[in-house]
């Protein structure tokens, strides 16, 4: 069938009905439908709707009712503490907001009104800070809020007489800081908006010097990065208008990491068979024919490859937390339009170059090159396709494979050691930079007021009416500051309202901890008060609790992907190479490769960067990109193995299969690592941890899992290792081995 197709796509005349067909579908789905960047939702209700924090928050939102709006929090602090003027800036500055509201204002607290004592005494306990809110409409956009906030800036810095919301904050002086859910919201749409396009930038000109260090060909660098855009042209509009017509979510996040995984990815796909296609070329001198060729020996390769990291990307669609599903459609769709771009459109292009986009290194027959030398009557330049690594290693798997496996295992076991001393972190604001002028407001708040009037923790408890004595036992438990008075809902008399203030940081792992224990305790109050069903009468909302709930879905997301990914990957494996053996030691090597990758990313990302903490989403993005893009390495290589056990003895067959591949592999590694490192550029440290745990993972496949490990199992294992497949069968192979 790849034959056909190759001289379907490959040929003289199809190359510009190819072309074309490309040209024309793209621009008609751009004109036709939005662009994905377009459709990007602001939306951070990331838990699914039955989860507690997030019933508790809907409740609280009918019976316990808050009409103020959304709140801005602004935050006023000076070392020393606030003077008498910075307390009169902040009177005129909300009585101005009365008189003349910004854009999207919805309330402001009676401030303007207020003497100056009442709000020195509203102030921190140290008199350094004080913090007061503004609140906004529910339904307003971004935009909306942008607008208002640039007003309140405007009104704020006229009154100060200096820019106070751009210096050091351990600087002397007065400092001023928006903070809160719509200071968050803003300055996160201002991170990604400033960051997209040097994301894309950054990619590109990586991508571009890698291929021309790597193939020293300046033409031949641009054609995967021409195969990787008009793929984006037609990825772009057909995700906008998913996102459009609703049947998907995508946030700026998918995309930014989708745009990285379209150039690795579709690079090293190129790179398959723009690889096959300089090898044909050294044999076959019709530059077409060559050309269908490589598509026939290479495509197969692509193919599984493509399909098997697409499948592997869909399985995110099972999660139940909206960060890992978002992802899902977007790379998986990515995946497979890029994989049909390298069988149709880069064919295409190829065949319309020939042998010169490989300029100057111009891979020729040995005929031709004679006949070239005679014409100039000196020796011509000869494409090399092996690099000495690769012949080094081809020989080290095959005559010492025992110290090869015992070497490289020993080496991922002591980086994969490292995995259980990671801590995880689930807070938003922990992403972000600390420089964030939100994430800044908050500090200040943390570190003037009492830790847990941070976040308070929403108690809601269905009572049936009856007098439970809760307010007692709340008072009661350790690690709690306060417990407010009780609220009655509006419409629904037996809802009882509790905010519980804690005495310990909300954010940290022991709050997070205590929100298991203070439901149990909770449920139990109910249950002694002759109240049954307590376990669903009781609703925890407020930010720790959003983290507890964060933790114990992302770990169910993890317990349900993860085996999924496996499963899939070893039917397809075993499918595509008909040995379960080969599929076996390649998974085991994959989950080894992602241990190693993440205990050597936890030592870089705590060690050398500082970070107390990996965010908790890290594990489950990297293993799935992981596992479904080694998987492409390995598919690339052990089917050059297997085609040619077919015509040599084995160890030749092995150490022939790493020369053939272990370039392309090298430089599709180093490009895609290279890709995902770019993630660093990002201000969003979710990302940037992201990108450098599976660089390390793409680096430790590249060399040392695929090109060592890997044939050395396949050494040791013999013809046992293609059970039950036919070919460890082929008695002529056999006898040929000795």
């Amino acid at each position: 069938m790849l034959d056909k197709w190759g001289v379907l796509v490959a040929s003289q005349k199809s190359k510009w009905v190819t072309l074309v067909m490309w040209l024309i579908l793209v621009a008609i789905l751009s004109f036709l439908w939005p662009q994905v960047n377009n459709e990007e939702t602001n939306s951070n209700n990331l838990l699914p709707e039955d989860a507690s924090s997030v019933e508790a928050t809907r409740i609280a939102e009918d019976e316990f009712p808050n009409d103020a709006g959304v709140p801005l929090l602004i935050v006023w602090h000076r070392d020393g503490g606030l003077t008498e003027d910075d307390f009169e800036a902040v009177q005129t500055v909300y009585a101005k907001l009365q008189e003349n509201p910004v854009h999207s204002q919805s309330l402001v607290p009676g401030f303007g009104n207020m003497p100056v004592e009442m709000l020195r005494e509203s102030a921190s306990n140290d008199g350094e800070a004080l913090t007061t809110p503004v609140f906004f409409e529910q339904d307003a956009s971004t935009d909306d809020l942008q607008q208002g906030l640039e007003a309140l800036e405007n009104k704020i810095t006229d009154q100060v007489d200096n820019d106070v919301f751009t210096g050091n904050i351990t600087d002397d002086g007065l400092h001023v800081r928006f903070t809160g859910p719509v200071g968050i919201q803003t300055d996160a749409t201002a991170l990604f908006s400033q960051a997209d396009l040097t994301l894309l930038i950054a990619t590109v000109l990586l991508v571009l010097i890698l291929l021309v260090v790597l193939y020293r060909s300046p033409i031949l660098a641009l054609v995967p990065l021409v195969g990787v855009g008009f793929a984006y042209g037609l990825i772009s509009p057909i995700l906008g208008f998913l996102a459009n017509k609703g049947w998907i979510v995508v946030d700026a996040q998918a995309i930014s990491i989708m745009t990285v995984l379209l150039f690795g990815a579709g690079t090293d796909y190129c790179l398959f068979l723009v690889s096959r296609y300089r090898d044909e070329l050294q044999l076959e001198q019709n530059k077409y024919k060559a050309l269908q060729l490589a598509i026939a020996n290479s495509g197969g390769a692509i193919m599984m490859s493509a399909l098997t990291t697409a499948l592997g990307l869909l399985t995110l669609s099972l999660a139940q937390y909206a960060s890992y599903d978002r992802f899902a459609v977007p790379f998986s769709l990515a995946i497979v339009i890029m994989g049909i771009a390298v069988l149709t459109l880069l064919p295409a292009i190829l065949a319309l170059l020939g042998r010169i986009a490989f300029f100057p290194f111009i891979p020729r027959t040995e005929n031709m090159n004679e006949d070239l030398e005679k014409k100039k009557g000196k020796p011509v330049r000869r494409s090399k396709n092996r690099s000495r690594f690769s012949k080094i290693a081809g020989r080290l798997v095959t005559e010492k494979p025992w110290k090869i496996i015992l070497i490289c295992t020993l080496f991922l076991g002591v980086l994969a050691a490292f995995f259980t001393k990671i801590e995880y972190t689930y807070g938003v604001l922990d992403s972000f930079p600390e420089d964030m002028p939100s994430r800044e407001g908050f500090t200040m708040i943390a570190e003037h007021y009492p830790e847990g009037e941070i976040a308070p923790v929403q108690v809601i408890v269905d009572t049936n009416g009856e007098n439970v004595g809760l307010h007692e036992v709340l008072t009661g438990l350790s690690n709690v500051a306060t417990v407010s008075e009780p609220r009655i809902g509006e419409s629904k008399t037996n809802l009882i309202e509790y905010t519980v203030t804690l005495g310990i940081d909300p954010y940290s792992s022991e709050a997070v901890e205590k929100i298991s224990e203070l439901r149990g305790i909770v449920v139990e109050t109910l249950q002694k008060a002759g109240i049954e069903d307590g376990e669903n009468k009781v609703w925890i909302g407020g930010e720790t609790a959003t983290l507890y709930d964060t933790e114990k879905i992302t770990q169910r997301d993890q317990n349900v992907i993860i085996p999924v990914v496996l499963v899939i990957m070893a039917v397809l494996l075993t499918v595509y190479l008909r040995s379960i053996i080969a599929m076996i030691y390649l998974l085991s090597t994959v989950v080894v490769s992602f241990l190693s990758a993440l205990g050597l990313g936890w030592l870089i990302i705590h060690h050398v960067m500082g970070a107390a903490a990996m965010q908790g989403l890290i594990p489950l993005y990297a293993f799935v990109f992981l596992v479904a893009l080694g998987g492409d390495y390995n598919i690339f290589m052990i089917s050059s193995i297997w085609k040619n056990r077919r015509r040599m003895p084995m160890k030749k067959a092995i150490a022939e299969g790493v020369e053939e591949t272990s370039s392309v592999i090298t430089s599709a590694g180093l490009i895609l690592a290279g890709t995902f490192s770019v993630l660093a550029v990002m201000p969003i440290q979710v990302l940037v941890q992201f990108g450098i745990v599976t660089a390390i993972g793409i680096l430790l496949d590249t060399f040392i899992v695929r090109p060592l490990l890997v044939p050395a199992i396949t050494t040791v294992l013999g013809k046992y290792a293609f059970w039950p497949g036919k070919l460890w069968k082929k008695e002529e192979t056999d006898k040929q081995e000795g």
